[in-house]
């Protein structure tokens, strides 16, 4: 490896290591702790590679990429960031950055993306960033919460490694669209990106197809899950056959794996050849205070979409905060989505809001005693109250199981009514084990009635 790179990062022993590694494998290198210090090396024509952090005394790392690009045409840009966030992944891939590696990163990986970056600065300039692939206003991967946050970070660690990636969670919170991130800001972004279903794999030359089809780019198992034995023993087969250099895999499942395996509804190999790093994404209700971002972000896309200017009153932006979203992030687009179809005025009421939510399935917020107050709320407050009535002293011991108990019995009570008592409707209801429903029945004591359901 041969070339001079200009290495930009505050921490000296960042600065120190990466001198002492590059200069061992055969480079110049030239080090500072400024961002104005590098641009003048920038202007100056020096430098085959750039390697920089985001954040610095004097600047943004990120933001000085277009003037990097401006100056010097073809200049490959490695971007280390401890703001290790998928939204800084993306910001990279737009501004034209060559690579992005979220801190601490593994020195021996950094030198092979520095050897490769060197080596495409010599045969050719860096190819612009993609047209066709999604970009950072049209990704719904909007979230300030701390369950978000902590999920970029998961993203940006296993954008560029080869590990199989599991992606759960409900039905709407955008699996999908997380193994679009994974594959769009990775190293593999120029390759196919296939996804494959049940159909799919249903024929004995699926998996030759779909391998055909993918080459070594990203192939994606969409609700996994649901795969019959047959699909299931294919996809085993087929990741048998890669070897090293296939394709990355990765599976969406909003089905609980390990619980269907443990029923043995799922394959033990191919549950844990899927399962290298699982990431879960969290339903809305998980993340309450992304909702109006959400809103805003949905608003501003359906008026670039050529719609009216719309914006949410307030006391329908607290109706969203306190409706349950069965549908998630999915549900929420398609509801802002027809508001600003047949809204008649600028803003959204609460009463037109209700309006759309009340066409909808699985309508009722999860509300208690008082008006718009959440399921968790009254139950807060119900236990402070209990607390309060024991006059500054402990409740007895064992207070975690009589709570629980006071919340099972009626939620199996009602489920079981729901079911016409059908136990194992019931238990695919709760999301629970059949045997785990029936052992909790008689533990609690609850009267089964079987009937037809007269509606």
């Amino acid at each position: 490896m041969d070339g001079t790179v200009l290495v930009a990062d505050d921490d000296r022993t960042i600065r120190t290591v990466l001198t002492q590694a590059l200069t061992r494998a055969g480079c110049k290198v030239h080090a500072t702790s400024s961002l104005v210090t590098l641009m003048r090396w920038v202007e100056e024509g020096k430098g085959d590679l750039v390697i920089s952090d985001v954040v610095m005394p004097d600047g943004n790392g990120l933001e000085q990429l277009p003037e990097i690009t401006r100056q010097r045409p073809g200049l490959p840009v490695i971007v280390i960031s401890a703001q290790n966030t998928i939204m800084t992944a993306i910001q990279a891939n737009e501004k034209n950055a060559f690579d992005y590696l979220p801190k601490p990163f593994d020195l021996p990986d950094l030198m092979k993306r520095a050897a490769r970056a060197l080596e495409v600065r010599r045969r050719a300039p860096v190819p612009k960033p993609r047209e066709d692939g999604a970009r950072g206003d049209d990704l719904p991967l909007v979230g300030h919460t701390a369950v978000m946050q902590a999920l970029y970070r998961l993203v940006a660690r296993v954008m560029n490694t080869d590990m199989p990636v599991l992606i759960t969670g409900e039905s709407g919170t955008g699996k999908s669209l997380i193994a679009r991130a994974i594959h769009d800001f990775s190293d593999r972004r120029t390759l196919p990106f296939v996804v494959a279903g049940a159909a799919d794999l249903a024929a004995m030359e699926g998996p030759a197809t779909l391998i055909s089809r993918v080459k070594n780019g990203s192939l994606v198992f969409d609700e996994v899950g649901d795969l019959d034995e047959d699909a299931q023993a294919r996809v085993v087969r087929m990741l048998d056959s890669f070897g090293d250099g296939g394709p990355r895999v990765l599976a969406t499942s909003q089905s609980n794996l390990a619980r269907r395996m443990d029923e043995g509804r799922f394959r033990q190999d191919l549950f844990y050849r899927l399962g290298g790093v699982t990431i879960a994404v969290p339903s809305l209700n998980e993340r309450l205070d992304d909702i109006p971002h959400l809103i805003e972000h949905f608003l501003k896309r359906s008026e670039r979409d050529g719609l009216s200017p719309r914006r949410m009153a307030r006391d329908a932006m607290d109706l969203a905060r306190t409706y349950t979203w069965p549908g998630n992030v999915r549900q929420l687009e398609n509801t802002i989505r027809r508001l600003m179809v047949t809204s008649s005025d600028e803003v959204i009421s609460r009463a037109e809001l209700e309006q759309v939510l009340g066409s909808q399935p699985a309508i009722e917020p999860l509300r208690g005693g008082g008006e718009g107050e959440r399921l968790a709320a009254s139950v807060a407050r119900h236990l402070k109250r209990y607390f309060d009535l024991h006059g500054g002293v402990l409740p007895p011991p064992g207070l975690y199981q009589r709570i629980l108990k006071e919340v099972e019995m009626p939620l199996i009570e009602i489920a079981l009514d729901a079911t016409a008592g059908n136990q194992a409707k019931c238990a695919d209801l709760l999301g629970i084990n059949r045997n785990t429903l029936r052992k909790k029945i008689t533990d609690l004591d609850i009267q089964v009635t079987r009937r037809r359901k007269l509606m």
